[in-house]
């Protein structure tokens, strides 16, 4: 079986910058870019915020230019998913299926996911009026209505953020009270256009080719009204994926992958790129700009490596 100089887990903007600095540097990276490659922007229609596109670009679009870029410098791309990793000795052991393959350096990059409330008409209008990123998506937004589901400080920020482009911005809470900081609350509450309605939930969305409202239930009478929106962000959490890396890796109570140093994990020559480490910002180019750190810092690690032996 040979032995990689790197592999990359994950294939969003994170993981697929990486492997394009790791093969311009002639390592010959192994990206396993799951069955689903892309990350969170194959769920995004126009992306505007990303450099070098001044007419925006399609997500999918934008992805599958950065596969065929990696290519061009020689990564190989597997489009499998990975099932189980060993990171108790080098080379490090991955798993896709019963095909194993060893790594003398690994690269984490699998991303977040955007926890969503379940219901079939979400999932309708996703892309079409639905987003779980404010600053991704805001701009399209321009001078309608729009709703914020949530009740953290993520979801605080999305409502005051979207202000910017919304005439309004009502926010709905399940419960009597939000669990936001409360210096976050008070600047929510204080925002002239933004109104929360406490022990609401949406039970539909509704529209025909777009968004165009929903039926919002009093949790606490059972009453079930519509309610006219031109937007909805579902401000509920991120999940990271990092099942496969419990008793491996180090990672905090939400799931997170701990740094050491910048991209560093605690397993000496295992880095992490992404928002799979970055609960933050969470953007594209701050996921692409890391990719590239944990690049050139495995490919330092080689470097010094094969000094010592």
């Amino acid at each position: 079986m040979d032995t990689r100089k790197v592999i990359i887990i994950g294939s969003g903007p994170a993981g697929l910058t990486a492997a394009l600095y790791c093969a311009r540097a002639n390592m010959n990276p192994l990206v396993l870019a799951g069955v689903t490659f892309g990350g969170q922007l194959m769920n995004t229609t126009e992306v505007e915020n990303y450099p070098g596109f001044p007419h925006g670009i399609q997500g999918p679009e934008l992805m599958q230019a950065m596969v065929d870029q990696a290519k061009r410098f020689g990564s190989e791309v597997i489009f499998d998913d990975v099932m189980k990793v060993d990171f108790s000795a080098r080379p490090f052991k991955v798993w896709v299926g019963s095909q194993e393959y060893s790594g003398e350096t690994v690269i984490i990059a699998t991303g977040a996911s955007s926890l969503w409330l379940g219901l079939p008409s979400e999932t309708k209008f996703r892309s079409k009026g639905i987003s779980s990123c404010a600053t991704c998506d805001g701009f399209f937004f321009k001078g309608k209505e729009l709703i914020v589901v949530g009740a953290g400080d993520a979801a605080v920020e999305e409502a005051i953020f979207l202000t910017k482009f919304a005439t309004k911005v009502t926010m709905l809470v399940r419960s009597d009270k939000m669990r936001a900081s409360k210096i976050m609350q008070d600047r929510v509450l204080a925002h002239p256009k933004v109104e929360v309605l406490y022990n609401k939930s949406v039970v539909e969305f509704l529209g025909d080719q777009s968004l165009s409202g929903g039926k919002i239930k009093d949790n606490v009478t059972g009453e079930v009204k519509d309610m006219q929106f031109g937007g909805a962000f579902i401000a509920i959490g991120h999940k990271p994926n990092t099942e496969i890396f419990k008793d491996q890796i180090t990672l905090d109570q939400k799931g997170y992958i701990v740094p050491a140093d910048n991209t560093k994990t605690n397993i000496e020559g295992v880095f992490v790129a992404g928002d799979v480490r970055d609960f933050r910002y969470r953007q594209a180019v701050t996921a692409a700009g890391m990719g590239c750190m944990a690049s050139l810092d495995a490919e330092k690690f080689l470097a010094e490596h094969e000094r010592r032996v």
